[in-house]
């Protein structure tokens, strides 16, 4: 059987920033924010200051070459809207939300999106339907 496609993905310079935040800060996790004042952006979190609940969908979790892999969460009712596109994490120069820890280091994290292709999208409805 084929693997499913990833819902989320990130690119080199992000990998290369949450190494450098987990050595700063221990184990990571991402959150995806469904706006307001973050403007619906990945935050990056210590792992468990951020509770994840019954409400929160676990999207995957990224390999950034270390011991642990970086969770990423959203929320149910924002995954809805979002289901049919696959997510990539990037890092670019400016300030982000003061919440997220690379805030200080003046690069904010950000989603680059793309939609499912039909085939992508029928196997991830079929993994769903199987439980």
């Amino acid at each position: 059987m084929p693997s499913l496609p990833h819902r989320v993905d990130l690119t080199g310079e992000a990998a290369d920033l949450l190494r450098s935040l987990t050595t700063e800060h221990g184990p990571v996790m991402f959150h995806q924010s469904g706006g307001c004042c973050d403007g619906s952006a990945p935050m990056c979190y210590p792992d468990g200051e951020f509770r994840i609940g019954n409400a929160d969908i676990h999207l995957g979790d990224l390999d950034i070459g270390l011991d642990r892999d970086v969770p990423v969460w959203m929320s149910k009712a924002q995954f809805e809207y979002w289901k049919h596109t696959h997510l990539t994490i990037d890092v670019v120069k400016g300030r982000g939300a003061g919440f997220s820890l690379e805030a200080p280091h003046g690069v904010r994290f950000l989603i680059r999106s793309r939609l499912f292709t039909d085939e992508e999208h029928a196997a991830l409805e079929a993994a769903a339907a199987r439980g």
